[in-house]
């Protein structure tokens, strides 16, 4: 077996440093910058002649974050927020490295935060543009019941207006939101615990479980893993799940959410013991908007899985269901993990 010189190896590293598309800068044990890659010096657009063998402080006073970032005795790791110039902006990670060195690492985020900013003010929009029609739609509502008795078919009516008006807002919502994934817009990733998403997930839907009897049960693997990626978007993605499982399960039934390693894969399902879903509509669960004839009095927008199944793709992950109607359902999704090796 062919074994690769430490030359070679240093010849690599060399190459990495000055092409890679993120600013490196690394701190010695004597605190003061030792190298400064290209893009860093992009960046910074900075000089790395007039800064190496500088102290942070002394090649970056006007940058407190990037000089606390660069400190030695600081968080390790540590990421913070870089101003950078042209009002740009830069999501900085640092770490200690053997032997006293310190490393940062410096990636422009500022299209992605951007396009953010954009999402959210497109989201706060329509949420605003149809809040005032939706919310006059259920006041008025409740004003017709305040003019004259209602008899039970009229209150009927009433009450599935204002059910219709709050799953409007709901559904928008989504739908901002799936489109934004659909579209293939950036998200911002980061190393999460979805054992912690799953216990929130799980503290946020007791309520609703509670209201029918059903018990939520927890089965977690003692090590899972870390994954890349957006947690929020994970986090919504296993409420909707859990949420189906407990609007189309019986009474006093049970919930089980089961997380586990797989390989190079971390591992999560959600099952329920409800009604099912008949074999010929497997293949439609995904569809936007569709929702079986037999759920039709249930909550629900039928955005959800197409939601889920949107955001564990885009994670790389996979979703599949194994359901007898009748019997429950099973929803397992697969999320690849961080590799700290």
């Amino acid at each position: 077996m062919a074994t690769i010189s430490t030359s070679h190896i240093r010849s690599y590293y060399d190459f990495i440093f000055r092409r890679a598309a993120e600013g490196i800068l690394i701190v010695n044990a004597q605190h003061r910058l030792f190298a400064f890659n290209p893009a860093a010096a992009a960046l910074l657009q900075l000089n790395p002649d007039s800064v190496i063998g500088l102290l942070p402080k002394e090649a970056f006073p006007s940058n407190p974050l990037l000089v606390r970032l660069l400190r030695s005795g600081e968080p390790s790791p540590m990421t913070l927020d870089i101003p950078l110039p042209g009002d740009r902006i830069a999501q900085g990670t640092a770490e200690d490295m053997p032997g006293g060195a310190r490393i940062a690492v410096l990636n422009d985020v500022t299209e992605q935060r951007n396009l953010e900013s954009r999402r959210s003010e497109f989201i706060r929009t329509m949420a605003h543009d149809l809040r005032n029609p939706l919310n006059a739609l259920s006041g008025y509502a409740d004003l017709v019941a305040k003019f004259g008795e209602l008899n039970e078919r009229q209150q009927k009516f009433i009450t599935r207006i204002k059910q219709t008006s709050t799953k409007l807002q709901e559904l928008t919502s989504n739908l901002v939101n799936l489109a934004w994934f659909e579209a293939g817009m950036p998200l911002e990733y980061f190393p999460f615990d979805l054992v912690s998403i799953i216990r929130d997930v799980v503290h946020q839907k007791s309520a609703l479980a509670q209201s029918k009897n059903i018990r939520i049960i927890t089965s977690i693997q003692d090590t899972v893993p870390l994954i890349m990626g957006h947690p929020t978007a994970i986090h919504t993605a296993l409420a909707h799940l859990v949420d189906n499982a407990i609007q189309y399960s019986a009474p006093e039934s049970v919930v089980i959410i089961h997380a586990w390693q797989q390989q190079h894969l971390v591992m999560c399902s959600v099952a329920d013991r409800g009604m099912g879903i008949l074999d010929d509509e497997i293949d439609r669960i995904w569809d936007r908007l569709w929702r079986s004839p037999r759920v039709q009095d249930r909550p629900g927008g039928g955005i959800g899985l197409t939601y889920v199944k949107t955001v564990i793709e885009r994670h790389g992950g996979r979703i599949s269901v194994e359901s007898r109607p009748d019997h429950g359902t099973t929803f397992t999704f697969s999320l690849p993990f961080v590799d700290s090796t």
